[in-house]
């Protein structure tokens, strides 16, 4: 039987709906994806990424850093749908506010201790105190942070990504380091426009 168009439309709305539900990285039909031009065999070396060999024995940054293996550091994770970032913090430093587009994240603290939290779509927080060998999971899209609040020691965690590009968008930069109307900025957030203007004058120096 012929199926009218209300239930075509119907069906057809739930087929986009289930494939929204598990939107990421495409799946590829091949093992792997050589990057075009590609110079040079495939072999073990276009598998492996020595990007984090610069942090052993290095000296701690006096700043909060992020150290990724991602497609555009490590070509070899097109198509993969998985990536890493080490995060080295510092005392008293924050990873502020931001999110990933493309994927959730799973992070591992190695070293020390770090307060972290994430607000979902109804507003509400979530924190945690996570100790040396926790695992915290950021779910895909939510604005989410992690701040040392230790005084004397520093924090190192190793963030896995669902995504072999997952994006980052500050919530901070994107707001007050972009060109944004200050009119519009000090209307969202109920201030005058010279508060504004501070605010960006603090990411310009």
């Amino acid at each position: 039987m012929a199926l009218n168009s209300k239930m075509f439309i119907i069906l057809a709305l739930i087929c986009a709906m289930a494939n929204l539900s598990m939107a990421g990285d495409p799946d590829i039909l091949t093992d792997f994806i050589e990057p075009p031009n590609f110079q040079g065999p495939i072999d073990g070396n276009f598998f492996t990424f020595t990007g984090m060999r610069s942090l052993v024995g290095a000296p701690f940054p006096t700043t909060f850093k992020v150290t990724k293996a991602s497609m555009a550091e490590f070509p070899a994770l097109n198509g993969q749908s998985v990536s890493y970032a080490v995060l080295q913090f510092p005392n008293g430093t924050v990873n502020p506010p931001h999110t990933h587009p493309r994927a959730s994240e799973l992070l591992f603290v190695l070293s020390g201790s770090l307060e972290v939290g994430f607000v979902d779509t109804t507003n509400k927080l979530f924190t945690q105190t996570l100790l040396q060998g926790d695992v915290f999971v950021f779910p895909k899209g939510l604005v989410h942070f992690q701040f040392n609040n230790d005084a004397k020691n520093p924090v190192v965690a190793l963030s896995a990504f669902g995504s072999a590009s997952a994006g980052t968008v500050s919530v901070p930069a994107t707001v007050f380091n972009t060109t944004i109307d200050d009119q519009i900025l000090a209307l969202s957030f109920k201030t005058d426009v010279a508060t504004i203007q501070k605010i960006k004058a603090g990411f310009s120096s």
